[in-house]
């Protein structure tokens, strides 16, 4: 069974909501990065996206551009991105991982050879922000093939194209909480309930929310209402605050304690 099924299977026996960070690989170096990873899962996160820099980062904001501008700056690779997911599970991480990368670094990279790649480095799943399902035969195809799950964004767009969307996930849905680029909100476009129950009745896999997921607050809010939240500025912008920190030997442990004490508030 794929780890996402297993990670959402058992905290659905337990009564709770899946609490998914997003990191962007390399920020500010593929070490801290695996260090990150671990303090996430000490702290309570339950999957982690890896997040692949990219140069144009369409569908981000600020903060995760500054993230991937930092990881570019020392070369980060897509290579080095999966290799880092082989890391992190040498150093004793078990929760699933999801890549998060557009679709230009996956074609120059060579997609029969990403997928083999991905696949016996133990990553499960994958996040395309930028192939639209009119577009997505081939890597669907070679997904399956791998058994990654190709994890599809849906915004509140038509319903229509929500529930042709939704209804052939695999893993679970992304639901993309306001239109346009990640970043920290205060508020979330104000058909969001209706949004998440017309992507829950359109599939048969669990639910996640993300884009503006910031605090405690937040994922109270959307726990009733979905089965995962994605966390992804808030969680850079941690890893940002603390990077004096972890670029001190004597002070790494705690930049990543800071990193893991928001974690922890956000699981509750």
């Amino acid at each position: 069974m794929n780890r996402i099924d297993q990670t959402f299977a058992r905290l659905r026996e337990l009564g709770e909501t899946a609490l998914i960070p997003f990191v962007t690989v390399g920020d500010p170096d593929v070490g801290s990065t695996v260090e990150i990873i671990k303090q996430l899962e000490q702290s309570g996160a339950d999957l982690v996206e890896l997040g692949v820099p990219y140069s144009d980062p369409l569908a981000d904001g600020p903060v995760i551009q500054r993230a991937s501008e930092r990881a570019l700056k020392n070369n980060i690779t897509m290579l080095d991105c999966i290799e880092t997911a082989a890391q992190a599970r040498q150093a004793g991480v078990q929760l699933p991982f999801i890549l998060f990368t557009y679709f230009n670094p996956v074609l120059q990279f060579g997609i029969e050879r990403f997928f083999e790649l991905i696949r016996t480095k133990e990553i499960s799943g994958l996040i395309i922000p930028d192939l639209p399902i009119e577009e997505d035969a081939e890597v669907r195809e070679l997904a399956e093939a791998s058994g990654i799950y190709l994890i599809p964004l849906v915004a509140p767009t038509s319903k229509d194209r929500i529930k042709r969307i939704a209804s052939q996930a695999k893993g679970f849905v992304y639901c993309v909480s306001s239109l346009g680029v990640t970043g920290v909100r205060s508020d979330f476009h104000a058909g969001i309930d209706e949004f998440l129950a017309t992507v829950r009745e359109a599939c048969d896999v669990p639910i996640a929310v993300g884009f503006g997921i910031s605090s405690r607050e937040h994922v109270e809010r959307f726990s009733a209402l979905c089965d995962g939240v994605v966390v992804g500025s808030a969680i850079v912008r941690q890893i940002e605050d603390a990077l004096p920190l972890l670029g001190d030997g004597s002070k790494r442990e705690t930049g990543l304690g800071q990193i893991g004490d928001f974690v922890k508030q956000l699981k509750g």
